[in-house]
């Protein structure tokens, strides 16, 4: 059963959201499957390069990825831009929920586009198809966080209408201080 629309194998669209055609860019977004596992990671370990991880800082392995990203429980959904048949980049989302709205959101975790396919409109796209997800899906809004030093991303995500949400600091938990909050840190 192989159907296809506007080139777009859908055997491989697999989930409820709208695929992103742009026939001006030749930029396409599809859902990832199992198959793309091996991809997502590669994305990952050059996000992490751009952002300047520390060694030992990324430990996904394909493993982790398919059981997180495909298991029986699914923490996330990621979307691949290609250019052509050139993977080009993904987006990593999840949803989250607003207490103050009663409704769930769409938190992006990850949104990367190799250096050599930047101002192509892959960024646009994979920031397309999520406005797409978030408004099928009835979600109340959409966030992320970007690194202080990453300007060139502030500036597109001030382009494209998004606010910055200065008023907010974030905190996180990990390691030994997460484990002596839970009660057990051996």
């Amino acid at each position: 059963m192989s159907s296809a629309k506007d080139g777009i194998d859908l055997r491989l669209c697999q989930s409820d959201y709208p695929l992103v055609l742009d026939k001006t860019t030749g930029i396409r977004v599809v859902p990832a499957t199992r198959n793309d596992v091996a991809l997502i990671r590669a994305f990952i370990l050059e996000l992490a390069e751009y952002e300047k991880a520390q060694p030992g800082e990324v430990v996904v392995t394909d493993a982790m990825l398919l059981d997180t990203l495909f298991g029986g429980r699914p923490a996330a959904e990621v979307i691949i831009a290609y250019s052509g048949d050139e993977p080009v980049g993904f987006a990593l989302f999840f949803h989250n929920y607003s207490t103050w709205l009663a409704n769930r959101g769409l938190y992006l975790e990850d949104l990367f586009v190799r250096p050599s396919a930047r101002k192509l409109g892959a960024g646009y796209a994979l920031l397309q198809a999520l406005a797409r997800i978030a408004v099928e899906r009835k979600c109340g809004r959409m966030e992320w966080s970007v690194l202080k030093w990453n300007q060139l991303a502030i500036s597109f995500y001030e382009r494209i209408g998004a606010r910055e949400m200065n008023e907010w600091v974030g905190f996180r938990l990990t390691g030994d201080s997460l484990l002596q909050l839970a009660g057990t840190r051996k």
